[in-house]
């Protein structure tokens, strides 16, 4: 048994600061009147999410990507405005920056549009941070201005094959197709090979308004239909947040679950039925809210200065 690598890969002075982070987002939380809850890991439903792919048991249950659905079942209850720290999972290539089980603060703010909700964001991440790295002033750019400045393209009129070129002249080389099904697939590569690097890594950042193709729980923009009220908070070099102004039509999510279905069996992935359980909530009667997710291992990362996840977690997926 000598060969067995037992020993977890986050030291104590790690592990002390994660204790840290919890206290102090919880206390956060509790000073603006936040109520914690918990929901199950386990779930009748998966994502349908194309970007996403669940882990299923045996028994034919999921293991959930994130506690949204059922946070939304209780918001559509009454519950008022709540957060959440839990484990989620996802069945995702390991990486420098990801482990199939990672821990995920999610919260929602009944009342509250995408506007009101990243100020709170960017609050918390000073609370977490400022007194470990310098933060400069927070930055807002549309989806759209990311892509002018950056790459100096129009992310919905330029043709895919452009995308494509784009993506070779800054050193991307990846056998995909240039169908137009395949933009949102060229735009999410090149916003996290060239765009995301390329902004200002002592200033968190908001990237606003996503493509309404990328709108995924979001409503759409009132003012541009061509937009959704979406935003990604990028930090330190790194994707920290995704956070909606939230969609509450039952017959919209409906009709995105199913379009995602298609999407995910035009590709022979595995096939998801829609959460009934969200539906019948969002028929009930879901507030206006926003809400968003942060990866706290990312954080932690962040105010440790570490360069790999497996730093900041005691037992990453090969050890557990």
């Amino acid at each position: 048994m000598t060969d067995i690598n037992w020993s977890p890969t986050a030291g104590p002075e790690a592990l002390r600061q994660r204790a840290d982070m919890l206290s102090r987002l919880r206390a956060f939380f509790r000073a603006r009147g936040v109520l914690e809850v918990e929901t199950p890991l386990l779930s009748h439903h998966g994502t349908t999410e194309p970007a996403i792919e669940s882990y299923r048991t045996q028994d034919g249950l999921w293991l959930h990507t994130s506690p949204e659905f059922a946070m939304k079942r209780l918001l559509a209850a009454g519950s008022g405005a709540i957060y959440q720290v839990c484990k989620v999972f996802r069945r995702e290539e390991l990486g420098r920056r990801h482990n199939g089980e990672f821990t995920l603060l999610e919260w929602y703010r009944p009342g509250w549009g995408d506007v009101e909700l990243m100020a709170e964001v960017e609050a918390l991440l000073r609370e977490l941070l400022d007194d470990r790295m310098q933060m400069g002033e927070g930055l807002r750019l549309s989806y759209e201005d990311a892509f002018f400045r950056y790459l100096d393209l129009d992310p919905l009129q330029a043709p895919v094959k452009r995308l494509a070129r784009a993506a070779a002249e800054h050193g991307i080389h990846i056998e995909m197709s240039v169908h137009e099904a395949q933009r949102d697939a060229w735009l999410e590569l090149l916003m996290s090979q060239v765009i995301e690097p390329s902004l200002p890594p002592h200033t968190p950042v908001f990237i606003t308004r996503f493509p309404a193709s990328q709108a995924s729980l979001a409503r759409l923009d009132e003012a541009d239909s061509r937009y959704a009220h979406r935003f990604e908070l990028f930090f330190g070099g790194m994707e920290l947040a995704n956070g909606f102004f939230e969609l509450t039509d039952p017959v919209e999510q409906a009709r995105r679950f199913e379009q995602e279905r298609r999407q995910r069996a035009s590709t022979g992935q595995v096939d998801v039925p829609a959460d009934a359980n969200l539906l019948a909530a969002l028929s009930h009667g879901l507030p206006d809210c926003s809400g968003v997710a942060m990866g706290v291992d990312r954080v932690l990362m962040l105010a440790l200065g570490a360069r790999d996840i497996r730093e900041v977690i005691a037992f990453p997926m090969d050890r557990a």
